[in-house]
């Protein structure tokens, strides 16, 4: 065989595995998606009582009035830094990832002591998760312990029983993945829609 055939078999081989995993298995895979799975393919975005879109249920957001629970810490404030006023640098390596603290470093200590403080002065009962944050810093859950702690705070502030709060966090908890994965968790996006819309 010669080499100009050999070469224009490679070229044509290549070229067809490229046209078919390039092109065809992602078109593939994208029109499943949104046949099978519309709502996560899409980004599973959470709308308000009104309909309007208030977020993803992947991508955790910050709540810090006393009328909802709150969400874990966010070494990126959750990526809610506007880009062109960035004065404390929380987009400066990107929107996702840890602190990368040792846990000997005086400032994760002195955050942390902070958070613990605040959360004491609120009345809140500090957990790992109301202290600490993810490793992406944008995690959506928190324990049904530190959304727990939060009731007495959430029921002053909306005038609601504490027992209403309970019921409320027993079913916006999500189990173990195939009941034996990870640990469970209350999605805290879904909660604060959830009480917002017991509270109309």
């Amino acid at each position: 065989m010669s080499f100009a055939r050999e070469a224009s078999r490679a070229i044509r081989s290549t070229l067809v595995l490229w046209v078919i995993t390039a092109l065809i298995y992602p078109l593939v895979m994208v029109a499943f998606g949104q046949i099978a799975f519309p709502f996560q393919a899409n980004g599973s975005i959470l709308t308000n009582a009104q309909g309007q879109p208030v977020g993803s249920g992947l991508i955790g957001q910050p709540f810090t009035s006393d009328r909802y629970f709150n969400s874990r810490p966010s070494t990126t404030s959750y990526s809610t830094a506007d880009p062109a006023n960035d004065e404390a640098s929380v987009l400066k390596t990107g929107i996702s990832g840890a602190s990368n603290l040792a846990p000997s470093n005086p400032d994760l200590l002195q955050r942390i002591q902070e958070t613990t403080v605040q959360l004491q002065q609120a009345g809140i009962q500090p957990t790992a998760d109301l202290v600490y944050t993810s490793g992406s810093s944008l995690d959506p859950h928190i324990t049904p312990e530190a959304a727990r702690a939060q009731i007495a705070r959430v029921a002053r502030a909306r005038g609601l029983e504490p027992n209403q709060l309970e019921d409320l966090i027993n079913q916006n908890t999500a189990g173990r993945f195939l009941s034996i994965f990870g640990e469970p968790g209350v999605n805290v996006l879904r909660l604060n829609l959830a009480l917002d819309a017991l509270n109309s």
